[in-house]
């Protein structure tokens, strides 16, 4: 099980992230046009890096939903491998069973 205060400050970041998303998006989209003039997109790209760091999409970590585990975490699944190979084995998840050979 992962931290307490790790998961915390993920979910804070997830929150952040999406309440701000279309604010940061049209900010890129002025900073990246280059049709406007460099003033206006100077002035966006401020703005843009006055907003806090964790509104930003990439510092939000994935997560295993389960237990928290940061790394082997399956992105359809949003669980960790560890997470999924024992609900598989409990038979919780339909369809699957433990390899043997």
């Amino acid at each position: 099980m992962a931290k307490a205060s790790a998961i915390n400050k993920n979910n804070r970041r997830i929150k952040l992230s999406d309440r701000l998303f279309k604010k940061r998006k049209a900010l890129k989209k002025i900073v990246m046009n280059k049709k406007i003039s460099l003033e206006e997109r100077f002035k966006a790209q401020q703005k843009l890096s006055k907003l806090p760091r964790n509104s930003a999409k990439n510092r939000v970590m994935n997560r295993c939903q389960i237990t928290g585990r940061p790394h082997g975490v399956y992105r359809k699944l949003k669980i960790s491998r560890i997470a999924l190979r024992d609900l598989g084995l409990q038979g919780l998840i339909p369809g699957m069973t433990k390899s043997s050979w």
